[in-house]
């Protein structure tokens, strides 16, 4: 498959990642049985793990898009949070579940639940699928986690650099040489 080979180790088999995915949709469901759940899809990254997660789902779900940033084409967080795309649809009064690809320093997903809380939710919660803890610069704690990983940059499964590598099934380290002269 095209970008494995810049991959120097996988962190997450293709099974490990569905694993994750099926535990979350379990919590989430009991969670919010009796409810229906709005799920915000943080694009680009988070397309791939929302679209697997609400299968999982086995209660009544809608689904919104936003799109944020604060990479650009780099491998760090400038710090400086962009919305680039916003919710179509109000979500005042609504239980909300963000739902992000992968949070580390917390700026980014910091920036955003601010946001949106700003905007009356009945409740926010926000489920990340990886959780870089090392690089963490803000108070943030997601309240559902798929996996916690080492502070290592990270591609396949919706993660990318420089907008490839989204493609792979697994979570895996991208090789140094392949982003060494930033």
């Amino acid at each position: 498959m095209y970008g494995e080979e810049d991959v120097e180790e996988v962190l997450l088999s293709a099974e490990e990642v569905q694993r994750g995915v099926v535990s979350l949709g379990q919590r989430i469901s009991a969670d919010y049985a009796g409810k229906e759940v709005t799920l915000i899809c943080i694009l680009k990254g988070a397309v791939m793990f929302t679209a697997d997660l609400m299968r999982q789902l086995t209660v009544p779900t809608r689904l919104d898009f936003i799109a944020i940033s604060s990479y650009g084409a780099g491998t760090k967080s400038s710090g400086v949070v962009k919305i680039l795309k916003d919710l179509d649809e109000p979500i005042e009064g609504k239980d909300v579940l963000v739902v992000e690809d992968i949070v580390d320093t917390g700026l980014t997903l910091k920036y955003l639940i601010e946001s949106l809380q700003a905007r009356k939710p009945a409740s926010l919660r926000c489920c990340v699928f990886l959780d870089k803890p090392a690089r963490r610069e803000v108070e943030i704690e997601p309240d559902y986690v798929g996996y916690t990983i080492p502070d290592r940059f990270v591609v396949g499964y919706g993660l990318d650099y420089a907008g490839r590598y989204r493609n792979l099934p697994f979570v895996g380290v991208l090789r140094s040489e392949v982003y060494a002269d930033e």
